[in-house]
């Protein structure tokens, strides 16, 4: 087993005032030779966008994109004519295939916007944009798949062979088996404290651990994981 242990102080940092971003991998302004993306998990940024403010409307291409509201409401809109208000407990998933352009604004005009938003490496390049978004709960303590590669437990589908899931800790213990034993595992600390495989990780830290077949994570109050298994190569 080898682990990749990045603290939330050691995140790239932006302030825009309308924008205040932490980048766990290199993004825009933070470049880090080391931590350039886990395998086929390119970014965590973790946003806040104050109210009204937003990002105005840009493309991408090729990247899987998912947008996990943390509190707040993000209003999102895209040239597929697709419109949508995502808000806490929400996940959206983007595939931005062979070409799409979007924007996301904070909905409220009084409240700021906290989500985190991620990007993967796709499995196969230029497919037909496509969007989903999905209520779930994570109230029972365990591990619940929100974006998976076969759409397991009603999650979104992605295209990667990638297992994204929300594990939710009440003084428990688990055992996180991979689906695939050549695969990374990213566990990313949403809220609380949690001790992963000994590492004691606390409110947006994070640690990565390859070359295992599972992964214990335990927590002696409550906690909120963000586990996101991906294809190292």
């Amino acid at each position: 087993m080898k682990k990749q242990l990045h603290r939330a102080s050691t995140r790239g940092s932006v302030d825009y005032r309308w924008l205040k971003s932490k980048h766990s991998f290199s993004f825009g302004e933070f470049h880090s030779p080391e931590r350039q993306q886990f395998g086929m998990l390119r970014v965590i940024n973790d946003d806040v966008v104050a109210p009204s403010k937003g990002f105005g409307t840009h493309p991408h291409a090729n990247m899987e994109i998912i947008s996990i509201p943390l509190s707040g409401t993000l209003l999102h809109k895209d040239s597929e004519r697709n419109e949508h208000i995502i808000k806490a407990g929400e996940v959206q998933v983007m595939s931005a295939g062979n070409g799409i352009a979007h924007s996301e604004f904070n909905h409220s005009d009084s409240k700021d916007v906290n989500f985190l938003q991620t990007w993967i490496i796709p499995k196969t390049m230029d497919i037909k944009p496509k969007y989903q978004q999905k209520m779930f709960s994570f109230e029972e303590p365990g591990q619940h798949y929100i974006v998976t590669a076969d759409e397991r437990e009603n999650s979104l589908w992605i295209n990667q062979d990638a297992f994204l899931s929300i594990i939710q800790l009440r003084h428990s213990n688990f055992d996180i088996k991979l689906n695939d034993p050549e695969h990374g595992i990213y566990f990313f600390v949403i809220k609380g404290e949690v001790s992963v495989e000994g590492e004691t990780l606390k409110s947006k830290d994070a640690v990565g651990i390859t070359k295992a077949q599972s992964v214990n994570i335990s927590s002696s109050g409550h906690a909120q994981v963000l586990a996101i298994e991906v294809p190292m190569s």
